[in-house]
């Protein structure tokens, strides 16, 4: 297995949090490697065109909408790159923090997540080890979870037509066989937001001055 955390080159409190993460890794004896992110400054829009990815379902309330369709295309690009290697990847995003031992061998289906919810209302996973989803209805936050040649591929397809915010895209009416794993080995520890507007960073994480939107 392959790990990747999505960091923006570009930005030094993306890549303080992505050398964090990949720390945190270390001491669970995983090996996480940079991915350099698409960003707004670098035409999404120009890309998703590329690749027929329609943008409409970008268009919410929470997010930067060039900044949301760049954050799902970095995401895709790395759902390409892990089909064409055909192995299992963990895709990880900067604000990524391992807490635990992720058990790379475990047995699941096509996709797992590995992230404990971020924000908002979850439930707790009924047992140990390899579920469901459960904690909410799509992965929660995105920030943390395995995926196999077959799920990249399914997701890739799936993009063509219903493309998203990559949390909400990742959702088991479109993917039923979506699962995950308790306990969540990886927590979301962040302190900025390179997606957000304000009303997103009230919604999410009680806005406060502290906390800082790039």
């Amino acid at each position: 297995m392959k790990a990747f955390v999505i960091t923006i080159m570009e930005n030094p409190d993306s890549v303080a949090a992505a050398e964090r993460c990949i720390k945190s890794a270390v001491k669970y004896g995983i090996t996480v490697e940079k991915f350099p992110a698409i960003t707004p400054d670098k035409d999404p829009m120009w890309y998703a065109r590329k690749k027929n990815i329609p943008v409409k379902g970008f268009e919410e309330t929470y997010s930067r909408f060039e900044n949301c369709v760049s954050a799902f295309l970095s995401h895709f690009s790395l759902w390409e790159k892990c089909l064409k290697d055909n192995t299992s990847y963990m895709i990880l995003e900067h604000d990524a923090y391992f807490v635990n031992q992720v058990n790379i061998f475990m047995q699941f289906d096509k996709a797992i997540n590995i992230g404990q919810p971020s924000y908002g209302k979850a439930r707790t996973p009924m047992k140990l080890g390899v579920n469901p989803l459960t904690s909410k209805l799509y992965f929660p936050g995105a920030h943390a979870y395995m995926i196999k040649p077959a799920g990249a591929r399914a997701f890739i397809e799936r993009a063509y037509t219903e493309a998203g915010p990559t949390d909400l895209f990742l959702h088991k009416g479109r993917f039923p066989w979506l699962e995950e794993y308790y306990p969540w080995p990886v927590q979301a520890r962040d302190t900025f937001t390179t997606i957000q507007n304000v009303e997103g960073c009230w919604a999410k994480h009680g806005f406060n001055n502290e906390y800082k939107i790039i």
